[in-house]
């Protein structure tokens, strides 16, 4: 399995904070927009802005991602973006 990463064996390969900023581009490409936002997305940037300002685990990034996995794939099936979708994908199988 030269050149792929197993999660299961080795997190050293696998581009924690890589994943996750391709997923928040994509993410943020629709929740800043007025028009696909709601209350859920504006608390998510609230939640979002305290993990990035703190380095306590409560406020952890990649478990914020975790728990709205089901709401961003909703929110990319919605809006067609194949492409959000494919990097959440990857942030799923190799970070979650």
């Amino acid at each position: 399995m030269s050149g792929v990463s197993d999660r299961y064996v080795s997190f050293a390969a696998i581009d924690f904070d890589g994943n996750m900023a391709e997923v928040l581009r994509h993410l943020h490409r629709h929740i800043d927009d007025p028009a696909k936002s709601n209350l859920l997305w504006d608390r998510f940037k609230r939640r979002l802005a305290k993990a990035e300002a703190e380095a306590a685990p409560v406020s952890d990034k990649l478990l914020l991602l975790h728990s709205h996995v089901y709401y961003m794939v909703e929110l990319f099936e919605d809006h067609g973006d194949l492409e959000a979708l494919a990097a959440l994908e990857k942030l799923e199988e190799e970070c979650f």
